[in-house]
């Protein structure tokens, strides 16, 4: 067990490292990512409109809980048509917020230990010897955490196509790293192997 344990760690900390490189040192971090370049009146007006932090889709659906079914599909198509013929999308929005950036490091780092140990302790159940298995192992893991929003969110939301390959890419290469460490430690047991065969 301590041996994922140091597996799920150092391959965290190998799954931060190339992160903080394809963000920092590459253009993956911002690919697909605009600014807007007037932004003055566009914050303007959400201070004007929007009040609390949330999650924002429009044009909104506006769907009554009380409707029928009919009415539901009808709210839905009106909803589509906008969707068609206007600006549409969706805003992360904060009146305010307070962003200590060495606390936002550190609950990534945490997040990707805790990847890596569940890759890890998956890895753990398996009965595969070999280096390169075990390599592949985590890194199907990570590609199955790379697709599992990113290409949700492209389809439902219209995420820019080229934003969700990078990050795809980027998560998946995560683990590509993160697989090299978990496999160079995490060997299989073989009294436990005996056993089981």
């Amino acid at each position: 067990m301590s041996r994922k344990l140091l597996a799920g760690v150092l391959g965290g900390f190998a799954f931060f490292l190339w992160s903080f490189i394809a963000h920092m040192l590459l253009p993956l971090g911002q690919t697909g990512v605009k600014e807007i370049t007037t932004e003055e009146p566009v914050i303007a007006a959400m201070q004007a409109n929007i009040s609390d932090h949330g999650l924002y889709i429009f044009p909104g659906i506006h769907l009554n809980p009380a409707a029928t079914r009919d009415q539901q599909n009808a709210a839905m198509q009106q909803h589509l048509e906008k969707v068609l013929h206007s600006p549409s999308g969706m805003l992360i929005y904060h009146p305010s917020r307070s962003a200590n950036f060495g606390a936002m490091l550190l609950i990534e780092l945490v997040t990707n230990i805790i990847q890596v140990l569940i890759a890890v302790l998956l890895l753990g159940q398996t009965r595969i010897t070999s280096f390169a298995g075990r390599w592949r192992f985590v890194t199907l893991a990570g590609i199955l955490a790379a697709i599992s929003t990113n290409i949700s969110y492209w389809n439902w939301y219209g995420f820019p196509g080229n934003y969700t390959l990078a990050y795809t890419a980027t998560i998946a290469m995560g683990f590509v790293c993160a697989g090299l460490v978990a496999a160079a430690l995490v060997k299989p047991n073989p009294t436990a192997l005996a056993a089981r065969a």
